[in-house]
């Protein structure tokens, strides 16, 4: 990393005396906007950061006071709002900055520490890319977010594009489909406009206390397609599960590296005993697993790549499910790429001979390097049988 990258970011138009008409730290968040970066900092008696490319970077202007950060922010709450903070310390809430229907929107999250007040304020994304624009293998996204039922889980670690992979498949369906799209987000990451669906974004802390309530009421909203976020728990999969199972397409996230682990991870959460009607579940309306990582790239103007494992539920993994053979997942994606499945060598080998990738790259990703060698040369991994 240069010096360079620590240099203070330019203060776009900052006003000597802030104008009336507008609250004091609106020109903080035009800057995020100015900049077109992701978070805004503020510290009390320190220089304002916004986060640039991953780091954090100082604004010009010199810092803000705890009395000027506190009574900035009580100017964009309300009563209740207020009471929250001096009860318990911290507050969440969503900001519009820009005009109504055009705003650019904030989740934004007050909080005391040393007795002072700081700020962290997410800028929330509008500009929500297609696949082909994330550099994901078109044809099983597309064919993916067709689907007219059934859950479809995105898996990896934080920080993977599991978010924005979904609002791509949600904006795909957005521009297709007159359907109604629920989502449950803690937070929101992407701001979607109404084009041929109608969107309604609930996030939890602002819209709704928790996902329990939010769960509670979801299939009250008349729902057509579904985004529960992160499967962290027994009470967000069983709803995912009774509203896929209800006839509605189920989006959701999980922390996992693979297929068959995706499998376990989800049957981790639930008593022994329940786990084969859980099994039962899966079978009947799991109807994909994305994995997902992001690599470096060599390719100029794309720093990170996404590399996937792509799994469609047919008759074969429904069979493996069933049959706890979750560890053959691997081999029906092997031998289904032509059905639009993937897996990750497969995915790193067209990375590297696209061009997307240099071969260092391509091997410290992949789960077997000598697979990936051996595919670089031209020579496939035969798939054991399933059905004996």
């Amino acid at each position: 990393m240069t010096d360079v990258a620590h240099e203070p970011a330019t203060l776009p138009g900052l006003p000597a005396t802030p104008k009336k008409a507008e609250p004091f730290l609106n020109k903080y968040f035009k800057t995020v906007i100015e900049l077109k970066v992701s978070d805004l900092h503020l510290k009390a008696n320190v220089t304002p950061h916004v986060r640039m490319k991953g780091d954090l970077r100082p604004l010009t202007g010199g810092p803000l006071t705890g009395d000027q950060i506190r009574e900035g922010i009580f100017e964009l709450l309300n009563p209740e709002q207020i009471e929250l903070y001096k009860k318990y310390g911290a507050v969440d809430f969503a900001y519009d900055v820009g005009p109504q229907g055009d705003a650019d929107r904030f989740r934004v999250n007050a909080f005391q520490q040393k007795g002072k007040m700081s700020v962290a304020a997410r800028r929330v994304s509008k500009n929500i890319l297609r696949f082909d624009q994330l550099y994901l293998p078109v044809k099983p996204m597309e064919k993916i977010a067709q689907f007219n039922q059934g859950m479809v889980l995105l898996a990896g670690i934080t920080g993977s594009g599991k978010s924005t992979t979904i609002a791509s498949m949600i904006d795909y369906i957005n521009e297709r489909s007159p359907v109604h799209i629920v989502t449950v987000e803690d937070p929101i990451e992407y701001m979607f406009t109404d084009k041929k669906a109608i969107i309604n974004q609930r996030e939890i802390g602002i819209d709704v206390p928790d996902f329990h309530l939010a769960l509670k009421y979801l299939m009250r909203e008349d729902p057509d397609v579904v985004l529960v976020g992160e499967m962290r728990d027994i009470e967000t999969f069983s709803a995912a599960v009774h509203a896929a199972e209800t006839g509605h397409l189920v989006f959701g996230t999980i922390h996992a590296s693979s297929a068959s682990q995706t499998i376990s991870r989800i049957l981790d959460l639930f008593p022994i005993e329940e786990r084969r009607s859980m099994r039962q579940a899966l079978e009947f309306n799991l109807r994909s697993v994305i994995c997902q990582k992001l690599i470096p790239s060599v390719k100029d103007g794309v720093p990170l790549v996404p590399t996937v494992e792509v799994m469609i539920a047919n008759g074969s993994i429904k069979k493996l499910i069933r049959e706890e053979r979750d560890n053959e997942i691997i081999n029906v994606i092997r031998s289904s790429y032509a059905d639009g499945m993937i897996d990750f060598t497969e995915h790193l080998r067209e990375l590297v001979e696209t061009g997307f990738i240099d071969h260092a790259t391509a091997y410290e990703a992949c789960p077997n390097p000598d697979e990936l060698k051996m595919a670089l040369k031209g020579i496939r991994t035969s798939a054991a049988s399933i059905l004996s």
